[in-house]
């Protein structure tokens, strides 16, 4: 099985941006510790800050992975090319919050991508990438 990670902007700070609300693990760790745990499953990761770039990668990727694990960060609330991105390709998606985005600033409880996801994991910290992994086993 090959999945993909894709993590949107600023989430290459994790372990150093607002630990409180994200955790202070970066994602490269723990990253490592989920590619240990699931030596059978090709696991892909990629990140970008720069929108343009995500939506290529997920054009790239989307119709050639079993999954995708999708966290566009604050691109989620703004982003509908994203969103056209995800509704276009063939993979299935799993859209990831790290923190509670409903208990956060009121621009954060909408999702552009959340309609066109196959299903959403909301809160759960890093573990939630974890979750996402295990939806698709």
């Amino acid at each position: 099985m090959k999945v993909i990670i894709i993590n949107g902007p600023n989430l290459n700070l994790l372990g150093k941006r607002e630990p409180e609300v994200y955790g202070a693990e970066s994602f490269e760790v723990y990253l490592a510790s989920l590619k240990n745990k699931y030596p059978d499953i090709q696991i892909e990761y990629y990140q970008s800050n720069i929108e343009g770039e995500i939506i290529n990668k997920i054009q790239e990727t989307g119709f050639s992975y079993q999954g995708m694990i999708l966290n566009a960060g604050a691109y989620t609330h703004t982003s509908i090319g994203i969103a056209d991105a995800v509704k276009a390709i063939t993979t299935p998606v799993i859209e990831v919050h790290i923190s509670n985005t409903f208990s956060r600033e009121t621009f954060r409880h909408q999702s552009y991508l959340s309609p066109f996801a196959s299903g959403i994991i909301i809160g759960f910290g890093l573990k939630g990438y974890e979750l996402a992994l295990q939806s698709f086993l």
